[in-house]
């Protein structure tokens, strides 16, 4: 029997966890004395890497004096809980990763939260102890009273903490004596991370996770909760509906390294992949074929965002995108709920658009974003967040929304936050830094991101994680300026935008394609402007000293996809392609914009 422990990684965004696991697995000696490993080896998407953020979980193992440690990566932000949910399920115990100045911030308190509540056990990792001004025994104790507001258990309180520098390679029991490698954090992981326990008895495993191969087709990816699974063995698969399916495991893998390794049978307690299982989903049970015992299917909280998806029917339709059809997207969402639980979709009266639901701005972002570098593209509309009714009262999500910035922008800051209905309920100076905490609506969050660092010199960190519902708390103002639109298609000119610059901001540079009805800039003023940007300057053969200044514009300001979505008003889509993202008006007729504006 081998001697197994499963982990899972949690941290906030930035605090070091992907860069630990690189080390773990350096440490692990999965390269050869002369390989290239490389950073950031799990966040192996181009997605991930450009964010410097953990989107997917994934599944790596190490050996280490004869014991296997499955590492299970989890993402470090609240809108990818649906991810966290499903695969904190398969671990014993969890690495809490923290920054040893930040301390535990708001993101770490959600994934936490639900390592708690499963009952996993804790080793605390107080990462960055090589910064200047870093505070690890003000953070150990941050992390035991947030443990303790969590209703952590005795034993869960009573947790080991390792101190290092993951970047500078090394893990030790006492910050102050810096060690040489990480042998200090893989002794704990051995030591107090509990084995799986041993559970005799008929077949049992909860899909957690899936792959895909282009030769297999889907994999089921889980723990084998119980009993034994075995190549060729018939089995049944219990699904979320109580339906039972008979079904047979073609070939079994196991996490080796950075890979699978293919063996013909795996014991109680290690995760496996199951090729040839067909038709499941996540959170269906693996059980045995004669007596199927299905196990709990995983509980995923409500998702609080949704949006509008449809096709794109702009005059610059099909000109990047390979996949630009209603069934093509269509095919495309279906293909994602598969995996990404969180996620919800809903087929609207028309043929052509789809309400997709998601758990905030940056997961439906993204899959806006990986399907665009797949080549579709779509239309989608304004967030909206999503109204429940509670006991006769209309309610809606509330998040709490915590901010550290400079002394000096403090008060602009509150006063930006409280205008969107916040409520402050903490405010803690350190360092010329204070760090604020707001219960927020989530209508509020929406365009917070940008207004905020705008005010505090780009200085503001900001996160936020979903509480629970609340009774409505009114309405909030929405951005007063207007659009400029323009009136015709063709090619924008330098001398044209020059002439408009006194009328507001411009979104395109000179030479750029547009076409009638697109959002070309902001307005300084409310109400929406229609211009005409094609327009040329008229040559003539009579010169004049004065009449031939050089245009000199404003660099154009360029929109981040999240920055889009959180800009556009109600009758206003952001168009997304392979090559571009641009904001047009839903009706790009300035007459059929009058007549619906009548209604």
């Amino acid at each position: 029997m081998q001697n197994i422990r499963n982990i899972a990684i949690i941290a906030h965004v930035d605090h070091g966890k992907t860069t630990t696991v690189d080390k773990l697995l350096l440490a692990g000696q999965l390269f050869r004395e002369n390989q290239e490993a490389g950073e950031l080896i799990l966040d192996n998407n181009d997605l991930e890497r450009e964010r410097g953020i953990t989107i997917l979980s994934k599944n790596v193992s190490i050996n280490y004096k004869g014991t296997k440690i499955n590492i299970i990566d989890t993402p470090g932000h609240a809108d990818f809980g649906g991810e966290v949910e499903r695969v904190l399920n398969m671990a014993d115990g969890c690495l809490l990763l923290v920054d040893a100045f930040e301390g535990p911030m708001p993101q770490t308190r959600f994934v936490l939260q639900k390592a708690i509540e499963i009952g996993l056990k804790p080793i605390v990792v107080i990462n960055k102890v090589d910064k200047p001004n870093c505070r690890p025994e003000e953070v150990h104790e941050m992390v035991f009273d947030l443990m303790f507001s969590l209703d952590a258990t005795e034993e869960q309180l009573d947790f080991p903490t390792i101190y290092g520098s993951a970047k500078n390679g090394w893990m030790s029991t006492d910050w102050k004596t810096p060690a040489t490698d990480f042998t200090a954090l893989l002794d704990a992981i051995v030591e107090y991370i509990p084995a799986p326990e041993i559970l005799e008895g008929t077949p049992q495993m909860l899909i957690t996770s899936l792959d895909f191969s282009k030769y297999v087709g889907r994999i089921a990816v889980g723990r084998v909760h119980r009993g034994e699974l075995r190549e060729g063995m018939d089995v049944s698969l219990c699904k979320r509906d109580g339906s039972i399916a008979k079904s047979k495991i073609k070939e079994l893998h196991v996490f080796e390294g950075l890979g699978r390794a293919k063996v013909q049978s795996v014991q109680c307690g290690d995760i496996c992949a199951l090729i040839g299982i067909d038709g499941f989903e996540i959170g269906d049970t693996i059980a045995d074929s004669l007596n199927p015992e299905p196990l709990d299917p995983i509980d995923i909280d409500e998702p609080t965002m949704s949006m509008l998806f449809t096709i794109n029917n702009s005059p610059f339709f099909g000109k990047e995108g390979k996949f630009v059809t209603s069934r093509h997207i269509y095919d495309r969402l279906v293909k994602e709920l598969d995996k990404n639980l969180a996620l919800r979709v809903e087929t609207t009266e028309s043929a052509d658009s789809w309400i997709v639901y998601g758990r905030g701005i940056l997961h439906l972002s993204v899959l806006i974003e990986t399907m665009r570098r797949e080549g579709y593209e779509l239309q989608v509309g304004q967030p909206k967040v999503i109204i429940k009714e509670i006991d006769g009262v209309k309610c809606e999500p509330i998040e709490q929304l915590s901010i550290n910035l400079p002394d000096e922008y403090a008060s602009k800051i509150i006063d930006l936050v409280t205008r969107r209905k916040g409520e402050l309920v903490m405010m803690e100076s350190k360092n010329e830094r204070t760090f604020l905490e707001f219960n927020i609506p989530s209508r509020g969050i929406i365009g917070i991101n940008n207004a905020a660092l705008t005010l505090s010199a780009g200085e503001a960190i900001i996160s936020h994680r979903f509480i629970e519902f609340q009774p409505w708390k009114g309405d909030i103002d929405k951005r007063q300026n207007g659009s400029i639109i323009a009136s015709e298609s063709g090619n924008a000119f330098a001398y044209a935008i020059d002439k408009l610059q006194d009328r507001g901001r411009f979104f395109v540079e000179p030479q750029t394609d547009i076409y009638m009805g697109q959002i070309v800039g902001e307005h300084s003023k409310e109400g929406d402007l229609v211009v005409n940007l094609t327009k040329s300057k008229k040559l003539t053969n009579v010169r004049a000293s004065g009449t031939d200044d050089k245009a000199s514009l404003a660099p154009a300001v360029i929109f981040s996809l999240e920055e889009a979505l959180e800009y556009i008003k109600e009758d206003e889509y952001v168009e997304v392609t392979p090559g571009a993202i641009r904001l047009r008006k839903i009706y790009l007729d300035e007459n059929d914009r009058k007549r619906f504006a009548k209604k």
